[in-house]
């Protein structure tokens, strides 16, 4: 065990680690520059539980409803070994997709374990990749895994992944709707962003076996309903942008040690549990705790983190609190009482305020001026 990994256990504590999935990798891309998200993602934390211990609990995940729907519309498209979904390709996206074969990678011979079905996977998927013909081969729930922070992960996700012209897409199946050509801006980012996750796993699968990881398309084929039926419809999506961002993000969390040379000795999240089944630790001390990792609020923290309503009391009365396009216009006003001294003349700029305090004494000359017309 590394000095690195010796500190992100005591960090932990006694809980085991957390493992991640594509949804919890994806989101690691949402807000980069916050330190304490990096910290706890790279030690496993279960966030979810810090935050309601420390009195601040955040509900994330889909309701039963939409897992109910999500589970029966990805079956409609892969019944008949994906009979619907080599129509989309076909007629919607216009690839010469030939007949096929179709491999379902769910259990190997009826075993279900994630080491032997990683294992089926890389073998028929590297077999795939280097016998240079154009099979069509669809491979159904492929597992997949990923380094984090130095962990293998191994992602379970509900995709397809085929090859044609020598290269494999990555198929994502969604249940939410697109009506009259248009989806919801939100979901689509966040599809684009786990999609981008099993693109970079299944490269990192072909260049373990010593193959052209280019043999993975950047471009992902999204599955969602159509108007108000369940009827699909299929498009295609550019992922490199997200690629970039979760390489960097994901790069930030193997360099770990750099973050943790700046916390404080002795740092620890341990929620071991008492006899009563409850953490022995007082809710002060670990929120005491959390505090001393710094963070990166913003509003946009509220739809990707668990973390995100302790940090939002947290930074209560801080221009970061107002997003981030604020916090960046205003630079070093790093609170919203001296944005308003600023702005109303009562406080002098320090030097690397002026510029912002100029904006802000404009701004507030503007509303006087249109209050008083």
């Amino acid at each position: 065990m590394t000095g690195t990994e010796a500190r992100l256990d005591q960090i932990r504590g006694a809980i085991p680690p957390r493992n991640h999935n594509a949804r919890t990798i994806a989101a690691l891309t949402s807000n980069p520059g916050c330190a304490r998200r990096a910290v706890m993602d790279a030690a496993g934390i279960d966030k979810q539980r810090v935050a309601a211990r420390a009195g601040f609990p955040a509900t994330f995940g889909q309701s039963q409803f939409a897992i109910i729907r999500g589970n029966a519309f990805e079956a409609q498209v892969k019944a008949n070994g994906c009979a619907e979904l080599l129509r989309l390709l076909r007629d919607q996206l216009g690839l010469p997709v030939p007949e096929v074969s179709y491999d379902d990678l769910e259990e190997v011979g009826g075993n279900p374990a994630p080491r032997l079905r990683h294992a089926r996977t890389r073998d028929l998927l590297t077999h795939s990749a280097a016998s240079g013909d154009d099979a069509g081969t669809l491979f159904d729930h492929p597992l997949l895994r990923l380094e984090v922070a130095g962990r293998g992960v191994y992602l379970e996700p509900d995709l397809i992944a085929f090859r044609l012209h020598g290269q494999f897409r990555v198929v994502e199946i969604k249940s939410f709707a697109v009506i009259d050509g248009q989806a919801d801006g939100g979901a689509v980012a966040a599809a684009a962003t786990q999609s981008a996750v099993y693109v970079l796993a299944l490269r990192g699968l072909l260049a373990g076996a010593g193959l052209d990881p280019a043999q993975v398309s950047d471009d992902v084929v999204l599955v969602c309903p159509e108007n108000f039926s369940n009827a699909p419809v299929a498009t295609l999506l550019d992922v490199r942008k997200q690629l970039s961002v979760l390489r960097r993000q994901l790069s930030r969390l193997e360099r770990i040690d750099r973050l943790l040379d700046a916390m404080p000795p002795g740092l620890s999240f341990d929620l071991q549990a008492g006899p009563d089944g409850q953490p022995r630790r007082p809710a002060s001390s670990l929120a005491a705790a959390i505090r001393q990792v710094p963070a990166r609020y913003a509003p946009e923290c509220l739809a990707s983190c668990e973390m995100c309503y302790f940090c939002r009391d947290e930074a209560r009365g801080a221009t970061a609190a107002l997003g981030r396009d604020v916090r960046d216009d205003l630079g070093a006003v790093e609170h919203v009482a001296t944005a308003l001294a600023l702005a109303d003349g009562t406080l002098l700029p320090a030097g690397d305020q002026a510029d912002a305090a100029a904006v802000l004494q404009m701004a507030a000359r503007l509303r006087r001026e249109a209050l008083a017309s």
